[in-house]
């Protein structure tokens, strides 16, 4: 599995984490050895460039993913085809102002927001209130399972 982790944020981070939870991740969701996947993380200015230029949205957001080979998780006890997965942007100053308001560290809400984003590469969503109440429990299954196996 490659996993490429890349901080052009300034703010600084532990990438052999990063790296550790996408194959976690990845791994608990079947998806193939071979798969690849990329998290960069930028500033605000870079973020605010990239929600405007996708999401024509305005202002930085805490996380963007792009989605490659649109791979889904493996199933039967099947893993996923093989090939890109795509890139989870991550903006840790847009981070660190949500983990004030819920209580807990930066590197806490980033390794969140990253679970967030891959599972958005696997094909979840949360537009939908079913859709939201599955991805949220996955989500915080995986970040919960990664971190008790630290």
């Amino acid at each position: 599995m490659s996993i490429e982790v890349n901080n052009e944020s300034g703010h600084p981070v532990d990438e052999a984490e990063f790296a550790a939870l996408g194959r976690h991740v990845l791994d608990a969701m079947r998806v193939h050895p071979q798969a690849e996947l990329s998290i960069l993380l930028v500033d605000e200015d870079v973020m605010s460039e990239l929600h405007e230029r996708w999401m024509d949205e305005p202002g930085p957001t805490d996380v963007l993913s792009f989605p490659m080979d649109e791979l889904r998780p493996g199933d039967d006890g099947q893993v996923s085809a093989a090939g890109l997965l795509g890139d989870v942007v991550l903006c840790p100053a847009v981070a660190a102002r949500q983990a004030v308001a819920a209580g807990h560290s930066t590197a806490e809400e980033l390794l969140l927001l990253t679970t967030h984003g891959i599972l958005h590469l696997l094909g979840y969503d949360h537009a939908e209130p079913e859709e939201e109440k599955e991805m949220f429990a996955l989500q915080r299954r995986l970040l919960l399972t990664f971190l008790a196996g630290r």
